[in-house]
């Protein structure tokens, strides 16, 4: 092999040379070259034109070429030396008994080796093409398919169906089924006693002392580990469940990470360094920090740098562009256009990710999986309360010995915050009474070709801002009337959603909470500039508000970007989102756009011309800059009639009045920014995340979507229903900004809220204000969250502080950010990656954290690896 590919690199050399790929600065540069050399070819052999075929199906279809097999040369030559050998083998299968005529001969394989080259050089050598490997529904297992049907139809019918749903989401006061499960397991336990197979299989499963990654780093030596007193059980680590249960749910849950891994490489989404690690071992290969993916984020300006500058803007790529099934496509010209050949970039397909969400939606109603994840998490909620009680002095030792650090001054981020909502009740009366005590006589609002001033607007209402206070205002969702408020707003979004309007008047709305209004947004971005000014002053806490884009009209970044630029809204202590309603019914019943599709088009579009051409869209350039990511909003507990599925219709054939489903949206627009992640990584531009609302209401099923498309979610609530979904969560430590003031209000009453429990589990969460405006009532919303989760929970000061590094690592801060304020090797897995003299996490904790991930990722690998040990011939 090492010949091989030694002579393939030479190869590859001279022939790059030849043809000018060699000098080709991006790949899309090359692939229009190298097309044009496999056209001539083919042209002049039809003998290498067929093979180039059996190459490109064997290659594009491969597994591997699904994730990045590495940046280093020498791994791309041997990708091609396998791609060779496999398509070389497919030929002569497929034609050896049909035409013996045309396969290759050896006289021709050295020709062939530089066709080959030809056709992979459409990518640099020091990155692998990007493809979206396509699954068919015929592969699926039939069983898997009813499950996953099943599992839908039930959350659709709102029916509490006890054996699609997990066996332990069901009240624990319901004894009879409870005791069935029971004795059916015991009976399997029996059986399984009587069998030497099983019992011989059981040996080889002993728990481990202390289990670390299969390729630990060189940095973090076992004897550099803190000393701290650690739990361990001895024995086997299946037992209570069968060696038969056991196998199959570690399959089943290493399959779900092995997807969740796919969706997030290809979308430049975070994926957990440890989890990687295993999921490579499971593969019998070694993980590497070049194989890592990670978002692009561009860094805070620095001191004297203009954040709105318009200067050293990237030219024209000259790229046409053309949305298609809900996706927008990205051609090279306009001749590509026309003969509907793409650039190679990875567009996703609506039934392969049925394929996968159904793998994951099967998994919830698959009682082994879910009797193995409850008896996983219970384990984890006990091992952490056996953790404190033996080291909570220790940890508490470790952070007094550190110098100037504590909880005031260790960096917090405010993950999930609306921008309309991000200041508190009090603030925004004020700035209602200042404005009106100023600018009375000026003109704010238009209404019927009529200009009304600030003090018309007041006489209208009959009001007097004097007068006002915070409880006529009435825009918190909690009063001193709490009952009556808790009544008036829990589980009624619509309610809710009127507490935008400040007494009621959603003229006072637009003037004081809109961006696109008669003034232009200026005292919305006035309220957000004291708002940033708070926080500038705290020093230590970092927001990241939500602005909203409708999907109304294209025009709808232009007039966010011109805002943005023109009221100067940039600050150090902000990173901002977009969030996108739910809200296609509406728009389609007034009219407004004639299908799905559109709505898509309107969001998406204007981002992929501003990547394009950023020349003749400068603002939308500047801005985009400093845009971290998307975020899916609404209520969550509306039911759409219609159920997600491969045979959904096309976003442009959405043209009903309904709303498409929550997994629907959440598809597209994660499809969507996947393919606009690609196109501006190529341009060397920042990247977005997908982090939508998920779990505060409605279906586990929207959790299931969220496991597959989202970098990180907000709330979460639901998870405490599925044993396997919460664990899955776990496992892969999806990144959680949880609201319990938010959902005290709306969903959950706070003593009920799971922060706690997931947070001993060890689960990634941070804590976030959701809408200070309408639930708290200090300056510090977010200190206030913290204050009355400690108080309640009587969290210690390294429970905050974790959750306070949580909010760092998961937020949209920069690389450069987050190395300043957790230390240069934050990305490092356990206390290697911690410096506790700027997070003022004890290194316990963290290697607790550490140690009990590897522990659990290690019980699933060796579970499959055993399994294919017993089985060598297959």
């Amino acid at each position: 092999m090492d010949d091989e590919i030694e002579e393939m690199e030479e190869d590859m050399e001279e022939v790059m040379e030849e043809v000018g790929l060699s000098s080709c600065k991006s790949s899309v540069h090359m692939s229009h070259k190298t097309r044009d050399v496999l056209k001539h070819c083919e042209t002049r052999n039809k003998e290498c034109g067929l093979f180039i075929n059996s190459v490109s199906e064997q290659t594009l279809c491969s597994p591997f070429l699904c994730c990045t097999v590495g940046k280093s040369k020498r791994n791309y030559v041997h990708f091609l030396v396998w791609s060779f050998k496999t398509a070389q083998q497919h030929w002569g299968k497929c034609l050896s008994d049909k035409n013996k005529s045309l396969v290759p001969d050896n006289k021709n394989l050295h020709i062939l080796k530089l066709v080959l080259l030809f056709l992979l050089a459409s990518n640099p050598t020091d990155e692998m093409p990007r493809n979206f490997p396509k699954m068919s529904l015929c592969e699926m297992d039939e069983s898997v398919l009813l499950l996953a049907e099943k599992v839908y139809a039930s959350a659709l019918k709102e029916e509490n169906n006890r054996d699609a749903m997990a066996l332990f989401t069901v009240p624990e006061d319901c004894p009879i089924g409870l005791h069935e499960e029971r004795e059916r397991e015991l009976q399997k336990g029996l059986a399984e006693q009587r069998s030497e197979e099983s019992a011989r299989r059981m040996k080889n499963f002993k728990q481990k002392p202390l289990c670390s990654p299969p390729e630990p780093c060189q940095a973090s030596p076992q004897e550099n580990l803190p000393d701290f007193q650690r739990v361990t059980i001895s024995g086997d680590y299946c037992a209570g469940i069968t060696v038969e249960d056991y196998e199959q749910a570690s399959k089943s849950l290493l399959k779900a990470l092995f997807v969740r891994e796919k969706y997030s490489r290809l979308a430049f989404h975070r994926f957990h360094r440890t989890t990687a690690r295993f999921l490579r071992s499971a593969e019998d290969t070694t993980w590497s920090e070049e194989d890592e993916v990670l978002p692009a984020i561009s860094p805070c300006p620095g001191v004297g740098q203009d954040p709105y500058s318009m200067e050293d803007i990237p030219k024209d790529l000259g790229y046409q562009l053309q949305m298609k099934d809900g996706i927008v496509h990205v051609y090279a010209s306009q001749g590509a256009l026309e003969q509907q050949e793409p650039l190679c970039l990875p567009y996703p397909n609506l039934e392969t990710f049925a394929v996968d969400l159904s793998h994951v939606l099967a998994m919830i109603a698959d009682g082994p999986t879910k009797t193995y994840c409850h008896r996983r998490l219970n384990f984890l909620a006990s091992k952490f309360n056996l953790h404190e009680m033996l080291n909570e002095m220790a940890e508490l030792k470790e952070l007094k010995k550190v110098p100037h650090r504590d909880f005031y001054n260790v960096r917090k981020v405010d993950t999930h915050i609306h921008a309309a909502a991000c200041m508190n009740q009090k603030h925004l009366l004020k700035f209602i009474q200042e404005t009106y005590e100023t600018e009375a006589e000026r003109a704010v609002l238009e209404r019927g070709g009529e200009k009304l001033t600030l003090g018309q607007v007041f006489r209208d209402l009959t009001m007097n801002p004097y007068d006002l206070t915070v409880d006529s205002l009435d825009v918190h969702a909690v009063s001193n009337a709490f009952k009556a408020a808790g009544r008036q707003t829990f589980h009624r979004f619509d309610k809710f959603n009127s507490k935008y309007n400040p007494v009621g008047a959603s003229e006072l709305r637009e003037i004081y909470l809109k961006t696109d209004n008669y003034i232009k947004g200026e005292y919305f971005a006035r309220l957000i500039k004291e708002v940033a000014h708070g926080l500038e002053e705290s020093k230590y806490q970092h927001a990241e508000p939500r602005l909203s884009i409708y999907g109304r009209s294209p025009d709808e970044w232009l007039t966010l970007a011109s805002w943005f630029i023109q009221h100067r809204l940039h600050s150090p202590n902000l990173r901002w989102m977009i969030q996108v309603p739910r809200i296609y019914d509406i728009f389609k019943s007034r009219k407004l756009i004639p299908n799905f599709a559109k709505m898509l088009e309107n969001i998406f579009l204007p981002l992929f011309e501003a990547t394009v051409n950023p020349q003749k869209n400068k603002e939308v350039h500047v801005f985009l800059k400093y845009l971290t990511g998307f975020d899916s909003v609404d209520d969550e507990s509306k039911h759409s009639d219609h159920m997600f599925s491969f045979s959904s219709p096309k976003p442009e054939s959405w043209t009903t009045d309904e709303n498409p489903p929550y997994t629907y949206y959440l598809f597209h627009m994660y499809a969507n920014i996947m393919v606009l992640n690609n196109l501006r990584k190529e341009r060397g531009l920042n990247t977005f995340q997908f982090r939508p609302h998920c779990g505060e209401a409605g279906s586990i099923t929207h959790l299931v979507s969220a496991f597959l498309t989202a970098d990180n979610i907000s709330h979460g609530l639901n998870l405490k229903k599925s044993p396997v979904l919460q664990y899955l969560y776990y496992l892969a430590q999806v990144p959680i900004a949880m609201s319990p003031l938010s959902n005290n209000s709306l969903f959950l009453e706070y003593s009920k809220n799971p922060l706690r429990e997931f947070l001993h589990k060890g689960l990634c969460l941070s804590l976030s204000t959701d809408d200070p405006m309408q639930f708290h009532y200090t300056k510090e919303a977010l200190m206030e969250e913290y204050a009355i989760a400690a108080q309640l929970w009587k969290l210690s000061t390294c429970d905050v502080c974790e959750i306070a590094r949580n909010s760092v690592l998961q937020s949209g801060l920069s690389h450069q950010e987050k190395q300043h304020f957790l230390g240069p090797n934050y990305l490092q897995d356990g206390p290697e990656g911690n410096n506790i003299r700027r997070t003022n996490v004890a290194q316990i904790r963290v290697s607790y954290r550490h140690e009990t991930l590897c522990n659990e990722l290690s019980f699933l690998v060796d579970a499959v690896k055993m399994e294919a040990a017993a089985m060598p011939g297959q």
